[in-house]
Formats: structure tokens, sequence, C-alpha cells
């Protein structure tokens, strides 16, 4: 039995289609034979999976794998020329071989457009048609490898790689794979750390834009000066250095789509030149008069709130509302804590996996020092502890020991005194906020109860915000029981908020 894939021979003349057949048999390959290219299609299926029903060597074409189709031109129902157009849309890694009774250069011209392989005379000469095959074959081989590399990378890049559960991150994989699809421009906003990439990479890994380039420019990365140079190139001799000519980020990423991180570091000059690649698709290279149109499609990522940036002069009005079209808010890791055990153990599992370590998951003690850390990295800074615990653990699950000392002593973290709610106990991250409440403006005199009236009414609030308002996690996090929560939320107005 042959390991080559099927052949699939069709021609409305069956002894014709039967000689074809049988010679390509007994050079080792399995064949099937349809009358006429509906046939064909059907022959081959939706899928071009291998299904129940297929047949061997010379018989009557059933559903089956097929690499390689030869096909006769000239056809009653569906010709070669329209088989050939429904195969490079339907089923773009099967090869095709035309066979003509009249040959005409037009004709050739067309079929190879189309993704004909070779153009063969009848009568077909064996020699030719074993070349045209084989060079078919070796085709197909390689169309397949590179729809196995485009799997693995949707695999690795797609939406299925986002990982969480939280309400507001099922709204961000909603406006993923609705705005994928389209050539709109995406402006994605939030804190560094929380996967903005990630969202950019699923978005083109959605698109029919995948198998062109995904481009990254960041433009907090790149000193001032060539940040334009880098962007859109420049040619020889534009400045001091510039020896050569050189293609910059928007002509790398034509046909697919460019990520613009850190945009709200961009010069005035940039946001300028900016706006009108955006708006035209075309631009001029440093030091150089000719226009370059390019079919991009962009996407773009700050780590701070543009409108703000707007407000304050420092970024272009006109530019915010142009690459404002599609707003995608990305949630820090600290209001998604019901996240942080999903996306802890993905993390394990894939740390494990390049290792080769077995851990099997993580102490009570562990998962509570993650509950409580205020996350300042966000999703990166997870990542990151993950992946050093891997490393250092000795035991069959990862302990408190084997955590970063930010993690266990808050007070050394970056940020550690922001305020907001960090998921631990009632005081937890709060400290500060009871001080000024106490002492703003001088002690006056005041019952106890009364001054920490506000600022339990505060913690509580920001608790329930951060667990979506369900009272049970909130109690637990409190380390207060249910009943007490409920009478607190009553006695403090917090009821009905929700």
């Amino acid at each position: 039995m042959s390991t080559h894939p099927r052949i699939l021979i069709v021609d409305d003349d069956p002894i014709v289609a039967d000689s074809l057949a049988d010679f390509l048999t007994h050079e080792g390959f399995e064949t099937a034979t349809a009358n006429d290219g509906t046939e064909a299609l059907q022959a081959i299926g939706p899928a071009n999976a291998a299904e129940a029903g297929a047949v061997g060597a010379q018989g009557q074409a059933g559903p089956g794998t097929f690499g390689v189709v030869v096909a006769d031109m000239n056809m009653p129902r569906c010709d070669g020329m329209e088989l050939l157009k429904q195969l490079r849309k339907q089923h773009p890694s099967i090869v095709p071989i035309v066979v003509t009774g009249f040959g005409k250069i037009e004709q050739a011209v067309e079929a190879v457009k189309l993704g004909a392989i070779d153009y063969l005379t009848k009568p077909v000469v064996d020699d030719e048609l074993r070349i045209a095959v084989n060079k078919a074959l070796r085709q197909h081989a390689l169309l397949d490898e590179n729809q196995a590399l485009r799997s693995q990378l949707s695999q690795r890049y797609g939406l299925d790689n986002l990982v969480g559960s939280d309400y507001r991150m099922q709204k961000v994989y909603d406006l993923v794979e609705a705005v994928a699809p389209s050539r709109t421009t995406v402006l994605i906003e939030g804190e560094s750390g929380t996967g903005k990439t990630m969202i950019a990479r699923a978005i083109h890994t959605l698109s029919p834009r995948r198998a062109g380039p995904f481009v990254t420019f960041s433009c907090g990365a790149i000193p001032e000066t060539l940040l334009e140079s880098e962007l859109f190139g420049h040619v020889k001799g534009a400045f001091t250095g510039a020896d050569a000519d050189k293609p910059g980020k928007i002509l790398a990423a034509d046909g697919g789509t460019l990520l613009i991180d850190e945009i709200n570091s961009a010069t005035p000059a940039l946001q300028l030149k900016l706006l009108r690649v955006l708006q035209e698709k075309q631009f001029e290279p440093v030091g150089s008069t000719r226009t370059t149109h390019v079919d991009v499609r962009f996407v773009l990522a700050t780590n701070q709130p543009l409108a703000q940036l707007v407000e304050k002069g420092t970024f272009r009005q006109d530019l915010y509302y142009r690459i404002n079209v599609v707003n995608i808010q990305v949630p820090p890791l600290k209001l998604r804590l019901g996240d942080i055990p999903i996306l802890a153990d993905h993390f394990l599992q894939k740390y494990c996996k390049e290792t080769g370590k077995t851990v099997t998951g993580f102490s009570r003690e562990t998962l509570e020092a993650f509950q409580r850390h205020h996350w300042p990295g966000n999703v990166r800074e997870l990542e990151n502890a993950v992946e050093r615990a891997v490393v250092l653990c000795r035991r069959p699950i990862i302990e408190l020991a084997d955590l970063p000392e930010t993690l266990l002593n808050p007070a050394l973290a970056p940020g550690a005194g922001s305020a907001g709610w960090a998921g631990g106990g009632p005081l937890n991250g709060s400290a500060g906020f009871l001080h000024v409440t106490a002492l703003e403006g001088g002690w006056k005199p005041t019952p106890l109860e009364e001054a920490l009236r506000e600022p339990e009414k505060e913690i509580i609030r920001a608790a329930l915000e951060a667990n979506q308002w369900n009272r049970q996690e909130t109690a637990r996090q409190l380390n207060i029981n249910r009943t007490t929560l409920y009478k607190k939320m009553k006695v403090l107005g917090l009821e009905g908020v929700a």
C-alpha cells in the first residue's frame, strides 16, 4: 500500500481516465476516477479528509484524501477551468495537473494562474505524466506542511491561548472575535503586562491576514531620533549613517498586521505622519519623495489612557479619534482575582513541559499569597513568579518558599503603597487610606466607630467590586462570615449598589 496521497483522474472519457489511472497504479500510486468536475468535487468532499467509503487503487472515486488531481479541460457540467477555481477556493492544498487535447497558450497561462503545476497535451506521454505527478506530490507535501505550521501558530497565538473566565475578559474575547475578520483599526488599552500583545496576535491569527506578517513596533523602546526611520524606513543619505536604503516596519507588515505598541510615547511629528498613513495607507520613507502604498491592518496599544493625554494636550485629538475605532480595554490582574488560579495553573503546565519537571499544583498558602498580592506587573508578573517557582521547586507542589520575596513581603513590591483592593485581609493595602481619612487636616475628636465607618465602607465596596459582587468570595477574602458581611453591607448602605 502506497503512503502517497491519492490521485484523482477526472475525464469525461472513461477509456482515457482508466488508462491514466492504470498507468499511475502500476507506478505505485493509489488512484480514483471521476467523470467531470462536479463528480470530482463530490469525491473530494468538503473537508478532504479520509472517511469511510474511500476506495483503493483504480476504483470509483469516493470520499477520501487526495493530494493531486489530473483533470481534462473540456468536460460537461463542470469543466477543468471551473474545477481549478473550486479547488483553489475550497482545497488549496490539492495540486492540479491539467490535460487537454487542444493546447492553447492562453488556456495554459490561465490554468497556471489558478494553481495548476503542469499542463499536458493528449496523447499524454508516460514520462511526462510521471514527472508531473511527482512534482505535484512534492508541492502538495509543502502546502500540507505550511498548513500544519499555520495551525500550530493558530493554537499558539489564537484566542484559545488567552486564559481567563472573568466577565471583563469575556468581553475582550467577544470583541476580538468580532473585529478580527475586518480591516478595522483597533486600539488596545491596558496596564503593562496585561497581555496586549497577545490580544493583537490573536486578532491577526483569527483574521484573513493570518498568512501575512505580524510585525511589532514599540514607540517606547526606540530613541526619539530613530522613531520615524524605524517605522517608515529611510533612503540612502537621508541622514548621517544612512549608508543604504532601509525598509521600515510599515513596509515589512505589508499584507499583514502592524502592532504599534506604547503609542502614548509617540512624538508629535510621528503622530502627524501616522495620521496620514492610517487614513490613506501611503507614506514617504525618510529622505524620499517617492510615495509608497501599503496594505496594512493597524493595531495600536497604550499603557496610559489616551483620552487623558488628549485632555492634557500631549496626544493629538484627531489621531485619537482616528485610531479609537474599536477600543479593547484589558483589565489589570488585580480586578481579575478569580482568574489567578486559572492563569497560575496554565503557566504551571507550560513551564513543567518546558523544564521536564513534574509539579502537580500549588499549596493552599501559595494560592492565598497569590490572592493577597496586588500584582503591579499584572499577568506578566504572575507568569514570571510561576516560572521561577517551577525552576526552584523541589517538591511535588509549589510552596511559599518557592515564591519571590516580593510576593511574601508586599512592602518590597513596586507600587506597594498604591491604593486599591488587593484581595487580602480587611486592612491589606488600606493603612494609608485610614491614616489620611482619620488625620487629614489634623485630629478632630471623633468616636472611633464613626471614624472607621467610611474607610470600612470603601474597603468592603472595593472587595465586592473586585469579586464581581460575589458575597461568599468577598467574605472569605475579608476573613469574616457571610452573615457579618450582609449586616455590614446593610448598615453601610451597600445593599442596592451592585
